[in-house]
């Protein structure tokens, strides 16, 4: 008598329950990691003062209007863009790069005409940059 075959059991493995205890982990994980955060800018605040700068003989003027119109020293910039105001800044200015820098704006210029006069003078190498105020009127309200 012969037997004719072995049984060969097969041999199966139940991963039901090691995906739940890997969804448990990583459920673990993501709740208690801290996140980084990448788009952190470190700023420098300015530190204002409530007396007067002399203003110095070589100092660069540039003035914007409250309609965002654009003037270095007592000309005005022909073009409100970026390139003619960059134009007008090479053509007094040269190569003196060195040279401060004084931005007026009106109280009710339009933010984007002082953020242009800024990225205009950063790219054409101005790091000198003073930005001009003016006192709080006593009694007046703060806007």
């Amino acid at each position: 008598m012969r037997i004719s075959g072995r049984r060969e059991d097969e041999f199966e493995i139940n991963v039901v329950s090691l995906i739940d205890v890997l969804l448990t982990l990583l459920m673990f994980f993501v709740l208690t990691t801290t996140f980084v955060q990448q788009g952190h800018l470190k700023v420098s605040l300015p530190q204002a003062s409530d007396q007067p700068q002399p203003v110095a003989g070589n100092t660069l003027v540039l003035v914007v209007d409250r309609s965002g119109h654009f003037f270095v020293g007592n000309n005005q910039v022909l073009g409100t863009d970026e390139d003619a105001l960059k134009k007008a800044i090479k053509t007094i200015a040269g190569e003196d790069h060195d040279r401060p820098v004084l931005l007026r704006a009106d109280g009710m210029t339009p933010h984007q005409s002082v953020v242009t006069a800024m990225d205009a003078l950063g790219q054409l190498g101005f790091s000198h940059l003073s930005i001009a105020t003016t006192p709080q009127q006593s009694g007046a309200p703060a806007q």
